[in-house]
């Protein structure tokens, strides 16, 4: 089994672990990630998986050359991943990673399920 999707940056400043505005807009940010997360895996046809454990590859293609921590990354899009577990009906304290950095230029996050 192995899929791939390619989803949307994750854009809003909310979502960054720096971000010091108020708490609602963090929540609302957070949302909007977990639920549009969920609906493009949907549209590219991501189903419930019949599995436990899942290795995922993570790949963030970032719109342009400015730095960021790979920590930061992963962070920022710990909603998104909660809306893909929601598709794939699967815990994700029992999944495995392997997270990199794309040195092109694209504005999208690619996961890897294997």
């Amino acid at each position: 089994m192995s899929e791939v999707l390619k989803l949307p940056w994750p854009v809003m400043p909310a979502l960054s672990p720096n971000f010091r505005g108020h708490w609602a807009e963090k929540y609302r940010a957070k949302a909007q990630l977990r639920e549009s997360w969920a609906w493009e895996a949907k549209r590219q046809g991501a189903k419930r998986l019949p599995v436990e454990v899942l290795s995922l590859h993570i790949t963030f293609v970032p719109p342009d050359r400015r730095h960021r921590d790979l920590d930061n990354l992963l962070a920022s899009i710990k909603a998104g991943l909660d809306g893909l577990a929601d598709v794939w009906k699967v815990d994700d304290s029992k999944w495995s990673l392997q997270i990199t950095k794309s040195g092109e230029v694209g504005g999208w996050v690619e996961v890897q399920l294997t």
